[in-house]
């Protein structure tokens, strides 16, 4: 017999739980807040909006349904299982600090305070939940298939991520590797930078953008559904011994970027996430491609 559908509602800790956390009280939170100018009114409102997006999402999961619930911190400890139906109530970010840990589940975003998200990503109103989640356990249930980028090192870690893979240096000193595309004829290139951004079509509305804008590229950038990833050196130093002749380019299924590390340590993170980073040595490669996985975001 099969399992009953499980909705696992994904949240974060709002910045009032933090102030609480941090300063014991309210008052104290406000006291705090107030010398630096700011109000708590403003905090705890958008703490109140969060929670009722909370509970409504909560209510609107059907009566037959198991259901879950699991902060972002806790992300790398929760078991998703392939019956889930996972529901990000809060920020943008925080579908791609989840869609790491998925392997195909859909995803319904839900936008708690809208006009401060984007809502790129969380494209939904808490109202909407009800029916999002029994559509989204339906054969025809529409969804819309989001390229991720992986990395996999020479040793067997992984990584993934729904917008972009940083590879570098872990503080501001400068990164040596050996960069190379494979799938593509064209020699490897010894390279001192201070670090590789690999993204998708998703990450092309964020960093990757940022670097593209700044340097006036002519590189197409993706789409959020097309299998391409863009990546770019973040500026590569001419030397006797490093080029700057390939700093920007395009990878689809097939092709990879190979770093070969040339410094006592380079770190790789996706999504901004520093607290879960590949640690790389003197010697390691990491290759960076298009992921198999894709995140399957509803509506």
């Amino acid at each position: 017999m099969s399992l009953a559908p499980r909705a696992v509602l994904v949240h974060r800790t709002t910045e009032y739980e933090e102030l609480l956390a941090r300063h014991g009280t309210h008052g104290q939170a406000a006291f705090f807040l107030s010398s630096r100018g700011r109000s708590i009114e403003d905090v705890r409102r958008r703490h109140e909006r969060n929670l009722r997006g909370l509970a409504d999402v909560a209510a609107a999961v059907p009566l037959s349904w198991r259901h879950a619930r699991v902060e972002r911190a806790d992300l790398d400890r929760f078991l998703f299982g392939p019956e889930d139906v996972v529901v990000v109530v809060g920020q943008d970010g925080l579908v791609a600090n989840a869609a790491k840990y998925l392997s195909g589940q859909p995803v319904v975003g839900v936008d708690t305070d809208p006009g401060r998200n984007p809502g790129v990503l969380v494209r939904h109103r808490a109202a909407d939940a009800g029916a999002l989640l029994r559509a989204a356990v339906t054969p025809a249930a529409g969804a819309d298939e989001l390229t991720m980028v992986e990395a996999v090192t020479d040793d067997a870690q992984r990584l993934l991520a729904l917008n972009e893979i940083y590879l570098g240096p872990p503080s501001h000193q400068t990164a040596r590797y050996t960069l190379a595309v494979e799938g593509v004829e064209t020699p490897p290139e010894p390279q001192a930078s201070s670090g590789v951004l690999v993204g998708t079509g998703t990450g092309a509305t964020g960093w990757l953008r940022s670097l593209w804008h700044e340097r006036s590229s002519d590189l197409t950038l993706p789409g959020p559904t097309a299998r391409r990833l863009a990546w770019f050196v973040r500026e590569a130093w001419p030397s006797p011994t490093t080029g700057t002749t390939r700093v920007e380019g395009a990878l689809t299924p097939g092709t990879s970027l190979r770093l070969t590390v040339e410094s006592d340590r380079m770190v790789a993170f996706g999504d901004g996430m520093e607290s879960d980073t590949l640690d790389l040595t003197w010697g390691q490669t990491i290759r960076v491609g298009v992921a198999a996985t894709t995140l399957r975001l509803v509506g």
